[in-house]
Parts: structure tokens; C-alpha cells; sequence
């Protein structure tokens, strides 16, 4: 479907373009049109004293998280606004249209606490008059981003709301975005974090936005640890072994909407989280026994919450070679790394393509890309035999890696599993016990391994089996913290965190995933070829590692080269391995970015106002020549 009008009480108005930035309203306008934005109105409290003297439009806006309050000048006296901890939704069903600017009645019994501190903060304001207590709605989303972009149903219908409060210091940022998206075909700026496709369907249920908002007006002054996850509506998507993991000890996040085995506590102890912390978590030794547990024995990670899709059809093959980069229609039973790009030259996704057969494509991507590539390819399957088939509900998917995998797996079935019959970058489907299940060899983490892909009702039965053999070979369970730690050392790229719509495979390091001479043209080719041809490059995606192994890197620290700021860190985890933090850092300086570039230079790494020296390289830290994912 496609933007041709807007129809007012008024009368049409032809237009190719629309744009839904109707506030708190925008779920309501949306869902008219089967456009999916779940964000839900909250009561958001503020109060005005009387004049105070010494108060004037030359004062400061200044906030105290710890008091959940923000302060700032109004008519001489004194704002004073509110973001508690616990607030309450407000019209779940629906808005009325003529509500613009209206008020709602205050709950002082409820505010009254969080009014006194945040005053005493002040003392003067608790001397003044109050001229005027407002409680009035505002929006908030689940993940406390705004809902920006082109809607995945409808052509050019665009979404420009959920600004979470905050929307007076971003409206101008957000026109500026929407209005060059639409004029240039495609967005300028990193959109991966706040793109209107990552709303997922059941986030619109009235049930889960009154849960969810209680929580997230309050995150806007919460410190955001690295350690926190929401706790509100939760249980809603679960991986069939969920119960399972819970009984040995998984500590689960929220990983889009899915409950995600982060680490496992050790026996006999509770998995919480404890006290949060940007430094070592009383955790941090089960996180790094887990990460050797895949480096020297065998390790077993629930990676059912990522994104599966069937493409099949006479035209499966041409449409995911138009899409992809790398060539991907070849034999059967191959899985090919790619990524998708725009005219552009720029990433648009990162992922795999298994060819199962003639005409049917396995593909599989991130649970954070999942509305993407769904859109991407829906855009363009428009004019190709194909289909697509959103199947990430239909397979459990067990990633089983190590240089014991092997051994685990063909104790498992009667499969052979040696290197000769099994090599790596294939795919088959072998028996597991009673099971069925297509098995990758494929790795993210640096290690031999493979992944399996299990039918949902045999899941349970598959894993029993894996748990059954794998005590002859020392199985432990792993989270998803291990496989941060692992693929970052590995300096393996995730689409959304490291690397995003703004860069092309080239600056990344990924060109070797590029099939430059395919016969058949993908789409953005032409503006990779011209970037591979225009000589050295001046930006670059490069590995850093910090020399002392005991602080800790998350994102965003300041990067240095022999003192002069060159870059900023985009991702990052502890190297459990290599002995100290380890992250990837995006580059850009005023002469080629080569190895002699980043020998030549002293790196640090600013670490909490702290200069701390490192390492860089645009070769992975950790076995850069592959031995252990291709060897015998």
C-alpha cells in the first residue's frame, strides 16, 4: 500500500506523503490505518510557586535524578516537574480528541512524598506560594525510544512520536530527520534504536501498555546501568526450554519482548542482579566461566528469540541475490554471510542465507532486526515468484559451541559430524534422539560450533537429549553475556550496536562478505564498487582493547590517538580471554586508516575522566587467521 490522500471532515487532500506526529494520539491515528505504535499516556505532575525573588529567565534548567525531579524558571517563580518512580497510566482504551491541553485531576496522596523531596532540594520553593499544580498526560513508549520512520505496512506514511517527555529538546532534531528521510529515500543519521519497524504487535495490547508505562515515565531520570532490564510486562514471549533454564539457574532479561538467559547463577545460589553498578557485578566471575566454559570445553546458548524467515519460490533465489551482497543463491545446503544494503552503499542488515534447496532460503537475523529485514524484504519481493514467511516462532534455536561441540553433537545423533562430511558454512538436517533438526556449522563466537534450528514441539525433547550426552563432554549452560564477551574478542559485527545504517562493509571490515564480481546486481553495488575503488579509507570500524585489565568498557568512551580524540568506542565487553576490556571503536581521521596508522600511534581510551592506554587493530585480537572455526 502506498500514501494517496488524507481524507478530512473538510474534504481529500492528495498527497504522496504523511506524516503521524499527533502526540499522545498517534496509537489511535495509527491503528486506523493498521499502523502499529504502542505508546500509552501517563500522568506527568508539575508544579509553579509563587514569584521568588532572585528568579529570573537567566536561571538554568537543572535536574536531580535522585529526587526524580527537574527544575526551571516560570513567570519568577519556580517549575518544578516530576518523573517518579511509579506512575499511573492514564486512559488505556482510548483519548478523547478534544483533550489538547487539558488537565486531569492531581492525586495528592500519591505525589505528595516525591513533591516534598524534590522541594527540599530547593528550600526557598517550600517557603513560596504554589501559584499553580498541574497533572497533565504525556506519552511514553515500552523502551522509552521514540517511535520514528516509515511505517512497515504503508509507503510513505511516516511516524514521528513517542518523544517520552522530552519532546520540546528533540522535535527539532526529529523534523530534521524525518523531513531529509523523506526527501533523500532513506534516513542520515543512525536509526536502528528508535525505527517505528522494531514495534512488535502484542506491545499494543491494553494490558501490556498500563503495566509497561508504570515503569518507563520513571526510567527517564533512573540511572541506566548496563546491568538493568526493565521489570514490568515480562513473560510474554518464551523459548519452550524457558522453564527449564529457570531451574538451572538462568537469570533472564528482556530481549525483544523475549525472556533471554543473560547468565546463570551458580549452584545454589539466587540469580539476581544485586546491587547495580558500572563496576564488577557480584556475577561477573559466573559470566567468565561461562565465556571459558566455550573457549576450552562446550557451552549451550537458547538463541530461540532470533528472527527466522522462510523465502521461497521460483524467484527465492534471484530475489535474496538482488538483496544481498554476498552471493547466496549457490548449492544447496550452504549458508552464506551477508549483509543487505541501499543505493547507497550503506548497511540495512546483517545476517545469514541458508539454501536449503531449489527455491527455499533459510534466513536469520538479530531479534533486534527482525521488523527490519520483514520489511526490507516485503519492499522488495514485491516483484519477484517468491514468498516470505516469518517462521521465528516455529523453531527453537540451541547454539551448541566449543572445541568440544563436535564431540557432544556426535554422541548425539547418528549424523556423521566430521570435518570432511561436515565442513563449516554447511547445513543438514540430523536426528537428535527423537528430534529432528537443520544444523549450521556457523559460529559466533570464535569457536568450532553450530547451530540447531528445532521444530518447537520437539524442542524440549531435543534439548533433554543435548543435556543427556553432554555430561560426557562437561556441557554448561551459557547466556547472552558470554556471547558478547566471545564475539567481541573475535571482533565480530552486530547490526545495531557496533554497526548501523550509516556505514558501508567497507569502513566496517566487512568486504570480504561482499561477492564483488557476482553476475547478478545487488542492489547498492555500484556505490560499494565506487567507495572500494576511491582508494584508502579515512573512517574505519577498528578492535581496541584496554592494557589494564581492570576497568570496564560499555559504549560511547572517547577514543585517542597520541592525545588528539579520534573516535569513540560504539560497543564493548570484558575479554575474559585476552585478559582486559575490549570493544569496537568507529575511527574517522584525516589520513588513511591503515595498520601503520593505528601502530604509529599511542591509544587511550577515556574510562570515567581516566586516560586509559590500549591497543587498537583491524584484524580480530583473537585468532585472526580462523584456525578454530575452519580447522579440524
Amino acid at each position: 500500500e502506498r500514501v494517496q490522500s488524507v481524507t478530512t471532515a473538510q474534504g481529500d487532500i492528495e498527497c504522496d506523503y504523511v506524516v503521524n506526529c499527533t502526540g499522545m494520539w498517534a496509537r489511535q491515528f495509527g491503528q486506523a490505518h493498521g499502523v502499529n505504535i504502542p505508546l500509552q499516556a501517563a500522568e506527568h505532575y508539575y508544579l509553579i510557586t509563587d514569584t521568588i525573588a532572585g528568579i529570573d529567565s537567566t536561571l538554568p534548567v537543572f535536574e536531580d535524578p535522585s529526587a526524580h525531579a527537574y527544575y526551571r524558571e516560570e513567570g519568577g517563580g519556580l517549575m518544578i516537574g516530576l518523573f517518579e518512580p511509579v506512575c499511573a497510566p492514564w486512559n488505556v482504551d482510548s483519548i478523547p480528541q478534544d483533550f489538547s491541553f487539558g488537565e486531569i485531576p492531581p492525586d495528592w496522596d500519591r505525589m505528595g512524598p516525591y513533591l516534598e523531596r524534590a522541594m527540599q532540594r530547593v528550600p526557598i520553593s517550600l517557603e513560596a506560594g504554589i501559584r499553580k499544580f498541574f497533572c497533565g498526560p504525556e506519552s511514553f513508549t515500552p523502551d522509552l525510544q521514540p517511535f520514528i520512520g516509515e511505517a512497515p505496512g504503508i509507503r510513505n506514511y511516516f511516524v514521528a512520536a513517542g518523544m517520552n517527555s522530552v519532546g520540546i529538546l528533540t522535535g527539532g532534531g526529529v523534523g530534521r530527520v524525518v523531513a531529509s528521510w523523506i526527501i533523500n529515500g532513506k534516513p542520515d543519521v543512525d536509526v536502528t534504536g528508535f525505527n517505528i519497524n522494531r514495534a512488535l504487535p502484542h506491545q499494543r495490547n491494553p494490558q501490556y501498555r498500563a503495566e509497561r508505562t508504570v515503569e518507563t515515565l520513571g526510567l527517564v531520570y533512573q540511572t541506566h546501568y548496563p546491568g538493568r532490564t526493565v521489570t514490568t510486562a515480562r513473560g510474554v514471549k518464551r523459548s519452550p526450554i524457558h522453564h527449564l533454564l529457570k531451574e538451572r539457574g538462568a537469570y533472564f532479561r528482556d530481549v525483544s519482548g523475549w525472556e533471554g538467559a543473560d547468565w546463570y547463577a551458580s549452584p545454589g545460589e539466587i540469580p539476581e542482579t544485586g546491587e547495580l553498578t558500572w563496576g564488577r557485578p557480584h556475577w561477573f566471575e559466573s559470566w567468565a566461566n561461562e565465556h571459558r566454559a566455550i573457549r576450552e570445553g562446550v557451552g549451550l546458548m537458547d538463541m530461540s528469540f532470533m528472527s527466522k524467515f522462510l523465502v521461497q519460490g521460483e524467484q527465492a533465489g534471484a530475489l535474496l541475490d538482488y538483496v544481498s551482497a554476498n552471493a547466496v543463491d549457490g548449492a544447496d545446503g550452504v549458508i552464506t554471510y551477508t549483509q543487505w544494503l541501499n543505493d547507497s552503499g550503506n548497511i540495512q542488515a546483517d545476517l545469514t542465507v541458508t539454501k536449503l534447496g531449489a527455491n527455499k532460503f533459510f534466513v536469520v537475523a538479530s531479534d533486534t532486526a527482525h521488523g527490519q529485514v520483514l520489511q526490507w524484504l516485503t519492499r522488495h519481493g514485491k516483484d519477484f515468484a517468491a514468498t516470505v514467511t516469518d517462521v521465528t516462532s516455529g523453531y527453537a534455536q540451541f547454539n551448541i559451541h566449543g572445541p568440544l561441540s563436535r564431540d557432544l553433537l556426535q554422541a548425539a545423533t547418528t549424523a556423521d559430524m566430521s570435518n570432511s562430511a561436515f565442513p563449516f558454512r554447511t547445513a543438514r538436517e540430523i536426528d537428535l534422539g527423537f528430534a529432528r533438526a537443520l544444523c549450521v556449522r556457523i559460529t559466533y563466537v570464535g569457536e568450532l560450533g553450530y547451530e540447531l534450528y528445532v521444530p518447537t514441539e520437539q524442542a524440549v525433547h531435543a534439548y533433554e537429549r543435548l543435556c543427556e550426552v553432554g555430561q560426557q563432554v562437561g556441557l554448561v549452560h551459557c547466556g547472552l553475556k558470554a556471547l558478547a564477551s566471545l564475539r567481541m574478542e573475535k571482533a565480530y559485527r552486530d547490526f545495531g550496536h557496533d554497526i548501523d545504517n550509516t556505514d558501508s562493509v567497507l569502513e566496517v571490515g566487512l568486504g570480504f562478505a561482499v561477492a564483488w564480481d557476482k553476475a547478478s546486481d545487488f542492489i547498492g553495488r555500484d556505490a560499494a564498487l565506487k567507495q572500494k575503488n576511491s582508494g584508502p579509507l579515512h573512517r574505519r570500524l577498528v578492535q581496541v582493547k584496554l592494557l589494564d585489565p581492570l576497568p570496564l568498557l560499555y559504549h560511547g568512551e572517547i577514543l585517542l590517538r597520541s592525545g588528539e580524540v579520534v573516535g569513540y568506542v560504539r560497543a564493548a565487553s570484558y575479554g575474559h580471554t585476552l585478559g582486559g576490556a575490549v570493544g569496537l571503536a568507529m575511527v574517522d581521521a584525516t589520513e588513511p586508516i591503515t595498520a601503520d596508522y593505528l601502530t604509529a600511534g599511542t591509544w587511550e581510551v577515556e574510562v570515567a575522566g581516566l586516560k586509559v592506554p590500549a591497543t587498537t587493530s583491524l584484524r580480530p585480537m583473537y585468532d585472526p587467521t580462523n584456525e578454530k572455526i575452519t580447522g579440524k
